[in-house]
């Protein structure tokens, strides 16, 4: 049960070396965010769940107690991998960082917009040069957690979404593969971009669902009609009474949406 929206060659459950940024229209992915404190944990989430999902997302949190060995159960049942360390420094810290995690094989890696034009350009040099089995660097724009009030509070007033537009425009223009945004922004860039660039969108909550600490939310349904390529899911999912048909209810919310 999979969406059919605008994605590029990033999703899918092809090999990595198969992926090529502008392929079309292919399916909006389903990522798990492994919000869990510990690898050995990885395995169990990933057998529980259908086999529909084949992208999960390795954030600051895993990634900081184990490492890279927070990959290898996942590549172990081939699955795609979004790791998400959100880096932000100079261009040439950034730039080895990049090279060093594109050395394991993962689908997605994150940096943040803000970072300038030339770390952006730095980390989508050093993925150019793994090859074939590259890592499409995505570019955080305004994290699902701020609001207008918070923004203001770091120094950039007005509304979250010119500030994510601006950001977006940065971004693309220094040769970021894709963004990741809110559903509520998704389709505005959507528009501009066009079909080439990856949306990733995170704040998916299902109607019935808590936003929790996220304030910029949308529903599946909500970021499949805006056009995201990829919604990354954790808590609604991980922490459900039944993680499974957690995911079941996200996959066939995408689905509706799809189908018009």
């Amino acid at each position: 049960m999979r969406a059919t929206v605008w994605c590029s060659g990033a999703c899918g459950g092809r090999k990595a070396g198969d992926r090529t940024a502008g392929a079309g229209m292919k399916n909006a992915e389903l990522v798990v965010a492994l919000d869990v404190p510990a690898v050995d944990k990885v395995g169990a989430v990933c057998d529980g769940l259908p086999g529909e999902v084949l992208w999960y997302k390795v954030g600051l949190e895993l990634f900081a107690a184990a490492g890279p060995r927070a990959i290898e159960p996942l590549r172990e049942r081939n699955k795609q991998v979004f790791l998400d360390l959100k880096l932000h420094d100079i261009p040439r810290t950034v730039e080895r960082a990049v090279r060093a995690a594109a050395a394991h094989g993962v689908g997605l890696l994150t940096v943040h917009a803000a970072g300038g034009r030339a770390m952006i350009e730095a980390a989508v040099s050093a993925a150019r040069q793994a090859g074939g089995n590259r890592p499409h660097i995505v570019a955080v724009t305004v994290l699902t957690s701020l609001d207008a009030v918070e923004l203001e509070r770091i120094g950039w007033p007005g509304d979250p979404a010119d500030a994510v537009r601006r950001l977006a425009e940065l971004a693309i223009g220094a040769g970021a593969d894709g963004l990741v945004c809110s559903p509520r922004e998704a389709a505005g860039l959507r528009a501009r971009f066009g079909t080439d660039v990856l949306l990733i969108t995170p704040g998916i909550r299902l109607p019935e669902g808590e936003a929790g600490d996220q304030k910029r939310i949308g529903t599946p349904a909500d970021a499949v009609r805006a056009g995201a390529t990829h919604l990354v899911v954790g808590r609604p999912i991980l922490d459900a009474p039944d993680p499974a048909a957690a995911a079941r209810a996200v996959l066939a919310d995408m689905a509706a949406a799809a189908a018009g």
